[in-house]
């Protein structure tokens, strides 16, 4: 695909632009109130200003560790506008987290929320790691000497006059890995990324508009989360809608049905939800589900991880509402094969996304046939250029254009794609592999399993065998022999789990990904 972007391109600016003519709509609705896209334009450049003035450099580090409020969009832009390269970071995280993140980026100031100053003290002083200046969004008292009230800050000065003068492949922005397996990866953006992203897949497949409302339950610091609440609706004119706590089924609610009180005083619900499976099955699970006439919702996308079928008819059947699917990733920067609002399969993630090549490649690294698994590699315009000071990952992970997923895929006849499990989670039984998913999603169809993950275990003869943990809806029994009978009646007999164990809570990343591995750990542990 031949580039259409300018040589000089600053995607801070690239969005100031797009909206110079809806100066007066709201942009963002967070905890506190609106924010219209003149003001974020406005405190974006103040910021800009601010972040040189305090001695940061061009293509300097800054980290950004914010909880969602109009606050992080502001930094996040301001710093592109600058020049200036924010590393947005989880803002559930331990101070090691952090320590290791300060110094392997090498950052020379932080953006953080008044609630999270502690924990980047503490970061600060295990990782030795000095810093110009913090800039502090909503500080909760008197700040140390170095650090700056972020309003205080904004107020003091001009917007910067002029955008850096960036082109489409200057290093953005990072974002690290989830730290599933090792330690984190930081992986580089440039400014050219979310333009694609939005072309690509948030205009053209999921169809938004300036008329939408967008709420995301993934925060705007996940590759997902950025694109849903920032690069998408603001590449459109849309409103967004923000709120700094976790997405708990009730916290989650209270915004659809638009009652908080900034919503309610700015009269909208939201219209778009991004959510991931883990949400939308407690969602489904929880007794105080709102009406489908309470909310408004016209379409929602899941990702994170697969979609099972079950779950998201179950969801269109109460609300009238699609749930459009797709796999992506931090180095993809978004989604590359999804369902379309047209065209739904449910129990696939669709077809590959106009502009990512997507092939499935065996052990041989051969493309393989249909219906044939093989490990999923993605080339697009959106791709990370590296993981920063990691050579030998970099190496591994892209080469000649491709991207390596460490996902495995099937695609059918008709050219959808079927998730098969992570490539280190495939099972081989008896000599067949199994997907480790295509069970769990089984087991989810019954309507007493909320949660499932299935992984490989030895037996009394040191052979592979499936063992399921399940995670039972609140008020509902089932046993082992019920579950595995139903998962007989519906699967190849060998695929059946022939160990199951029942927990309260599955493990998972702070991006609410299942950790597999912490359930293998456990296992040989015994």
């Amino acid at each position: 695909m031949t580039p259409s972007l300018p040589d000089r391109f600053n995607f801070a600016e690239h969005l100031f632009s797009t909206n110079r003519g809806r100066a007066a709509k709201a942009a963002y609705i967070d905890d506190r109130g609106s924010l219209s896209y003149g003001d974020l334009e406005a405190r974006s450049r103040k910021l800009a200003a601010a972040l040189l003035a305090s001695g940061v450099q061009r293509e300097e580090r800054v980290l950004l560790l914010m909880l969602d409020s109009s606050d992080w969009p502001v930094s996040f832009l301001g710093s592109l506008y600058a020049g200036v390269v924010p590393v947005a970071v989880n803002t559930l995280l331990t101070s090691e987290d952090y320590a290791y993140m300060l110094d392997h980026s090498g950052a020379k100031a932080a953006l953080v929320s008044g609630a999270l100053l502690p924990t980047l003290q503490s970061a600060m002083e295990k990782g030795g790691h000095p810093l110009r200046t913090v800039f502090v969004s909503q500080p909760t008292g008197e700040l140390p000497a170095g650090m700056l009230d972020m309003e205080a800050a904004i107020a003091a000065r001009a917007p910067m006059a002029q955008p850096a003068a960036t082109s489409p492949r200057d290093h953005a922005f990072w974002l690290y890995s989830s730290g599933s397996t090792g330690k984190p990866k930081g992986t580089v953006h440039v400014h050219g990324s979310p333009w694609w992203t939005a072309e690509l897949y948030g205009k053209p497949v999921l169809g938004l508009g300036e008329d939408d409302v967008c709420f995301s339950a993934a925060k705007l610091y996940f590759a997902y989360g950025l694109g849903n609440a920032l690069t998408f609706p603001l590449s459109v004119g849309a409103t967004v809608v923000l709120m700094a706590e976790r997405p708990t089924p009730d916290a989650t609610f209270k915004r659809w049905t638009g009652q908080t009180d900034a919503l309610r005083d700015a009269g909208v619900r939201p219209t778009v939800f991004y959510g991931a499976p883990t949400g939308f099955a407690g969602m489904l699970a929880s007794p105080q589900l709102p009406a489908r006439d309470a909310v408004a919702l016209r379409m929602c996308s899941s990702a994170g991880e697969a979609l099972p079928g079950d779950l998201a008819q179950r969801f269109k059947a109460h609300y009238g509402c699609d749930i459009v699917d797709g796999i992506g990733s931090t180095e993809m920067l978004h989604i590359f094969i999804s369902n379309r609002p047209e065209d739904i399969r449910y129990g696939t993630t669709g077809k590959p996304v106009p502009g990512y090549e997507i092939e499935l490649r065996g052990e041989d690294g051969q493309v393989v046939g249909v219906g044939e698994v093989g490990d999923l590699y993605i080339k697009g315009p959106s791709t990370a250029i590296m993981y920063w000071a990691n050579p030998e990952k970099t190496a591994d992970t892209f080469s000649q254009g491709w991207t390596k997923s460490g996902d495995k895929y099937s695609r059918d006849a008709d050219g959808y794609y079927t998730y098969a499990g992570r490539s280190d989670d495939m099972l081989k039984v008896s000599g067949i592999y199994v997907s480790p998913f295509e069970v769990e999603a089984t087991l989810m169809q019954h309507p007493s399993v909320l949660e499932a993950a299935v992984i490989g275990t030895q037996d009394a003869e040191g052979l592979t065998k499936t063992k399921a943990f399940v995670v039972r809806k609140a008020g509902q029994s089932v046993s082992e022999e019920e579950l595995k009978a139903f998962v007989k009646e519906r699967l190849a007999p060998y695929k059946y789990p022939r160990f199951i164990e029942f927990l309260d809570e599955l493990p998972k990343t702070a991006t609410g990904k299942i950790q597999r591995f912490r359930l293998r750990e456990r296992e040989q542990a015994r």
